[in-house]
This record gives C-alpha cells, structure tokens and sequence, in this order.
C-alpha cells in the first residue's frame, strides 16, 4: 500500500494526512500525463511511481519541457524499477525534508520517535541528516509526529518506518510525500536521542512481540547530527571516488558513534554504493553538537580515495546551515556555486 506512491497519497488522503496537490493517478501515457500537468499547475515534480533515492525523478516548470522530461522520467524509472509509471506532484521550490520514526506491532501499538530533518540533500540524496528539526516548534512537531502515527496506524504498519513530509518554511505547512517501509540510513540519529535501539525492537516485533516501549516512553533528548562519509570527491561535482583505503582511523571521542563496514586496506569498488560509513555525533544542543561534529571531522584520518568529508566540513560553518536557513535543493543552487 505504501510501495505504490499513488496509493499512498489516496491512503494518506483517506485517513485525513495532508498531501502535496497532484494526480490520484500514475502515468504510462504522455498525452494523458500532460493534461493531468495542466490542470494541477506548474512547476511539476515528476515522480517513479516505484521509486526512490532521486531516480525517475524530473522537475518540469512549463508545458513546453514537461513531454520530454515525461519521457526521461519514465525510461529511467523503467530501467530503475521495471516500472515506467510516473504520477505527478506540484513542486514547491523551496522545502525542508522531515521525516518521522515510527514502530507498529502485530498488537495494535504504533507510536512515533520523533523527527528527523533530512534538507541537506544533493539531487535527491541525503547528505545530512539531523533531529530534532531545527525549523519545527513545539506545536508543529507535534502535529507531523501526530499524522505519521494517523497514517501508520490506519493501514495497521508492523516494524520500523519512516514517514516523510516535506515542509514549506515560509507558509508552515507540511504534505506527506511517501513512506518507507524500512529501516532507513539515518535511524541512528533517532536511537542517539531516544536510547532505543531500533533494529533490536524489529526482531523483537518480529518475533511477535509487543513494543518494549510505550508513547510515553519515548523522550527525546540532546541534538545528534549524522553524516554519510561516501566516496566521492565534493571538488568534482561528487563524483565516485574508486580506490584503496591507505589510511582509516575513524574518530573516537565522547558522543561520537561511527557505523562503518570500511578498513585500511578495503577496495572500494567503482560499480557499488559510495556510502563508506555513518558519523553520528550528539550534543547537549545544537550549536554543541556542531562543535563536536567539527573536531570529530578535524580527527578522521583517510587516505587514498577522497571522500565528502571536506563537504561537512565546509557545511558546519556556513552560514545558512548554522541559521537552519537550508531547502532540499540548497546544496546544487546556494551552497555548491558559493564554493565554486
């Protein structure tokens, strides 16, 4: 029901979650597509109805690009997914990406742990993750942890997911965009804040068990910020950096954790993941953690291949990250040209 984004905006719909206006249907056919286009309203985001991770993904800002950009969207999500379907969403230029954890049992339970902020993403991937969202107050945060549970508790969720909304800044509003049915890359933020370990209570659930935790249980506390290490070189464009690891000495210090298969020595191969491991760092606060996640970076030792590291970096003193002033589209229209 949620691997189907369609149905998942009509489930979403149904149970009273907010979506972003768009087609209540995917698109194999241009002609049809286009008309759906002109009655929703440009700018349109063009979706993989099977997808994720940016692919079969186009932005159209008239009707003149939209049937080629229609037909790009459909062969890549095709080729992605074996599925060439594509619906239709209005794009909103500038938005904060937030997601909510999740967890269900086979029991009834389900129960939210808190948000996590994704916005610093280049071409739909995530780059940084943080929680709790320095955008939200109280009463906001309480109202999209309180549609994620809505939507997971109406289609009867089991296990650990992700519920994601975009979020507009400058009207305060969120839309529900798709759900993960998963545990994602970024959970260790949510058990840095919580002290629950979330792949730990999957086997649990899975095993049939009730939630070790009720709502109340959850409390959120600190700030944690997690950054992918991929092999890629952020002075070209990100692109892969293929290679021998040389060096490796992740840092280690207090409020650090650092999720790594990688080891002096290892081959990172060309046609595989870039993703070399998860620097997780937690502060009292915000402006804390940044501190830390500053030394913790100034620490890492690696050689041999380039990595984002110089990218973070770079993020952690910027002014609009430090003023939570980011979108999702930040990185490839503000901040790459100011490094430029």
């Amino acid at each position: 029901m949620m691997g189907d984004k369609s149905e998942a905006r009509r489930t979403a719909k149904r149970l009273g979650v907010p979506v972003v206006p768009g087609s209540e249907q995917a698109f194999e056919d241009e002609a049809a597509a286009t008309a759906a286009a002109s009655e929703i309203g440009y700018p349109i985001l063009l979706k993989a109805l099977a997808g994720g991770g940016g692919r079969g993904m186009r932005v159209a800002t008239d009707a003149a690009t939209f049937p080629a950009l229609f037909v790009q969207a459909s062969r890549e999500a095709q080729a992605a997914f074996g599925n060439g379907q594509v619906y239709l969403e209005r794009f909103i230029p500038k938005v904060r990406h937030i997601e909510v954890q999740v967890f269900g049992d086979r029991h009834g339970n389900v129960v939210h742990l808190w948000e996590r902020d994704c916005s610093v993403q280049r071409r739909h991937q995530k780059l940084v993750e943080e929680g709790p969202s320095p955008v939200l107050d109280a009463q906001k945060r309480q109202d999209i942890c309180a549609a994620a549970v809505k939507l997971a508790k109406g289609i009867g969720y089991v296990g650990a997911g992700t519920v994601e909304f975009i979020y507009d800044a400058a009207t305060e509003e969120f839309y529900f965009i798709e759900m993960n049915t998963r545990i994602q890359v970024e959970h260790p933020v949510t058990e840095m804040l919580t002290g629950i370990d979330l792949v730990a209570e999957q086997l649990l659930v899975a095993g049939d068990a009730r939630l070790s935790f009720s709502q109340a249980d959850v409390q959120s506390s600190g700030h944690a910020i997690e950054f992918r290490i991929n092999a890629e070189d952020p002075a070209r464009g990100f692109i892969p950096s293929p290679g021998t690891l040389t060096a490796w000495t992740p840092p280690k210090m207090p409020g650090v954790r650092f999720d790594s298969h990688a080891y002096r020595g290892y081959a990172v191969p060309r046609h595989y993941d870039s993703l070399l491991g998860k620097l997780i760092v937690r502060g009292a606060d915000r402006q804390d953690a940044v501190a830390r996640a500053i030394r913790a970076l100034d620490c890492f030792e690696v050689e041999g291949l380039s990595t984002t590291i110089p990218f973070h970096r770079a993020l952690l003193t910027n002014p609009d990250f430090i003023q939570s002033s980011v979108h999702t589209r930040w990185v490839e229209t503000e901040f790459s040209h100011a490094q430029a």
